[in-house]
């Protein structure tokens, strides 16, 4: 049994299919079949169940992929942290982030790459739930996720730093008047300005409709159905309001916020890693600067607490 049967195996099974895994590993069809029989002789035990189309997991399978994933990270963790030895001058960082945490990213990557210009940084742009499954799989090293995020499947655990509470706020165009002289603002002011309302697929939607309804209040919708960024351009271009989460003010000067009068929703962000792989010394030196970063944003606005 070798590393890249391993991962011949991994792959396989990530994609359900040998023809694919074999593109995605840049080996011909014969030779990853070939690794995965000589790995099944090698274990005594099948792994796929092979069906015209179908391939799936085994019993066998299944208690091969969790341990098998650990030690292909392991043995990146290995060569990032050879090559890292003489100062972080080589290395890679695989790390992700929700949408509304890009600023965040945004800041913390650009303290890190001027202090480790030479290491590999890749993004993962994806919801927390997303990527607690690939935290969970070795798709990335770290990750910031949101209180609410599922657990990873059962044999995998996370470690988590809780870094920021953040608070739900009202954002609106610089480019008009306030919505407010007080520092506040109340569900009843926030039902009578035109709003702009995300997608009914968005948290945020139920959690301001829920706010809204038991208040007995209906909003003067203006625009619904709207993304995030759509939503964030509207509101730059003073087509109406929103309700976001505070980070996604970071790097938005065309747009000011005002805190609600009885914030009803708050969030927890966390950074996470898989708790039985140790992370490599880039990995762990980008961990810093988003630790470092998250509590300068914190003392920048009263809607974010920091919570180290």
């Amino acid at each position: 049994m070798n590393l890249e049967q391993l991962r011949s195996f991994v792959e396989v099974a990530r994609l359900g299919h040998f023809t694919r895994a074999s593109e995605s590993l840049h080996l011909t069809q014969p030779s990853l079949s070939r690794q995965i029989a000589t790995l099944e002789r090698d274990l005594g035990a099948e792994l796929f169940h092979r069906a015209r189309g179908n391939i799936s997991l085994t019993a066998a399978g299944e208690t091969l992929l969790p341990r098998a994933q650990r030690m292909l990270a392991e043995a990146d963790t290995i060569r990032e942290e050879m090559g890292e030895l003489a100062g972080l001058r080589r290395g890679r960082v695989r790390f992700g982030a929700p949408p509304t945490l890009i600023g965040l990213v945004a800041e913390a990557v650009s303290s890190f790459h001027r202090a480790h210009p030479e290491v590999e940084l890749h993004l993962t742009e994806s919801g927390s739930r997303l990527l607690v499954e690939q935290l969970a799989v070795g798709g990335v090293d770290i990750a910031l996720i949101t209180e609410s995020a599922s657990q990873p499947r059962p044999g995998i655990s996370l470690t988590r730093t809780a870094l920021l509470s953040e608070e739900l706020v009202v954002v609106s165009s610089t480019s008009q008047a306030p919505l407010t002289a007080a520092e506040v603002i109340s569900l009843e002011e926030l039902a009578a300005l035109p709003l702009i309302a995300f997608d009914e697929s968005y948290s945020l939607r139920a959690t301001t409709d829920a706010a809204l309804r038991s208040a007995n209040l209906t909003p003067s919708t203006v625009l619904e159905g709207a993304e995030m960024d759509a939503v964030l351009r509207f509101a730059e271009r003073g087509i109406g309001v929103a309700v976001v989460p505070a980070m996604v003010l970071l790097d938005r000067p065309a747009l000011r916020s005002v805190r609600l009068e009885h914030p009803w929703m708050t969030r927890t962000i966390s950074l996470a890693h898989r708790s039985d792989v140790t992370p490599a010394i880039a990995v762990a030196a980008m961990r810093r600067a988003i630790i470092t970063t998250a509590a300068e944003v914190a003392r920048r606005d009263p809607a974010i607490t920091s919570l180290l």
